[in-house]
This record gives structure tokens, C-alpha cells and sequence, in this order.
């Protein structure tokens, strides 16, 4: 599809990856406050990894985890975006979104704000019936997020991480779901993002 799409707001751009975003996204991934409520920090070659695999689905979708950079200084935030469930579970196949930014971008709204930007790009472009989001029930930051998304959350869909053990301390995920008719219940609240 080639370049991907990029999503703009007041504060901020989701664009493609750089080779800059490499070292910062690393010491973000290393950092356990990031990573609390992941199974591990991860090391220098899983997060470069993980870039590469992020950058191939932004190539061949055009969407995807976008890097997150900050207008102002042009700094690298972390990233946020969709991405494609890759398990089975009784509400998939689905389409996630989700965020990840260093442990210094918190508290100041910048999740939601690229969140926002994200979701109205699910459902305006890409036409998707419905986005989830999921977490450990301890992470009340990133649940916040997806309740200003207007996500809601039936206990009944909570689920057991299929790629996680038995008695894995964050096995047990709380599920979040946002339709499309949901969605412009809320969204007309929400402040413009435009995409590139």
C-alpha cells in the first residue's frame, strides 16, 4: 500500500517509524514502570524487533502503531494505533487499540489525545463496526484512557491471555469495546484530528 497514513492533532503526529525512534523506544521498553502491566521489559533486539514488525504492517496496510511525536519539540512519545488481535479469543477476530508511551509523556493527556486520533481513523477510514482495547484489571491508567475513548467494559468478556500460563500474574485481562454507533455517541465531544 506504501507509506502510511499520518494522523495529526493539536499536540501531536502519529507518523511513520524513523531510525531515530529506535534508542528511545528501547530504553521506553526497558523501563518496568512502562512495562508493568506487560509480561517483561523487553531486551534491545526484542524491541528492535518488534519495530521491524511494526514498520512491515504500516508498509503493507498503511495503518497500523503509529510513532507518536510531540509538535512542539519533536519528540518521540512512544506509539499508539490498531492492530489486529493475533489470538483467538471468544470476541476475535477484532481490531485493537492501544498505546505505549515513556514513562516522562505521562499525565498530560497525551494517550487519549493519539487514541482519539486513531479510533476516528478506524471507524471514518478504514469503515470497522468496532475497536477493543485490553488490560490488566490493576491498570487503572490505561483503563482511564479507554473510558474518555467511550469504550465499555461487560465483565462477562473479560478473558484468560491465551499466550500467557496458568497462574501468570497478568493472565486474567479486562476487555473494552467501542462500536461504531458508540462512537459517534462521543465523538462529536472529542477534539479534531486530521489525517495526513
Amino acid at each position: 500500500m506504501g507509506a502510511a497514513a499520518e494522523l495529526r492533532t493539536e499536540r501531536l503526529i502519529l507518523r511513520g517509524w524513523q531510525p531515530t525512534d529506535r534508542d528511545p523506544f528501547a530504553r521506553m521498553n526497558a523501563d518496568p514502570r512502562v512495562m508493568e502491566h506487560f509480561p517483561a521489559p523487553l531486551t534491545g533486539v526484542e524491541s528492535d524487533a518488534f519495530v521491524d514488525l511494526i514498520t512491515e504492517r504500516l508498509a503493507a496496510d498503511g495503518w497500523g502503531l503509529w510513532a507518536v511525536e510531540r509538535v512542539e519539540d519533536r519528540a518521540f512519545l512512544g506509539f499508539t494505533g490498531l492492530a489486529p488481535i493475533p489470538f483467538d479469543a471468544h470476541f476475535t477476530p477484532a481490531i485493537e487499540v492501544g498505546w505505549r508511551l515513556a514513562f516522562e509523556a505521562w499525565g498530560h493527556g497525551y494517550a487519549t489525545e493519539a487514541a482519539h486520533a486513531a479510533v476516528t481513523f478506524a471507524f471514518e477510514r478504514l469503515g470497522l463496526d468496532e475497536l477493543v482495547s485490553m488490560t490488566t484489571p490493576a491498570n487503572a491508567r490505561s483503563r482511564r484512557v479507554m473510558e474518555r475513548l467511550g469504550m465499555t467494559r461487560d465483565p462477562a468478556d473479560d478473558f484468560e491471555h491465551p499466550r500467557l500460563p496458568e497462574g501468570h500474574p497478568i493472565r486474567h485481562q479486562v476487555l473494552y469495546r467501542l462500536s461504531v454507533a458508540r462512537w459517534r455517541e462521543v465523538a462529536a465531544a472529542w477534539p479534531a484530528a486530521s489525517p495526513k
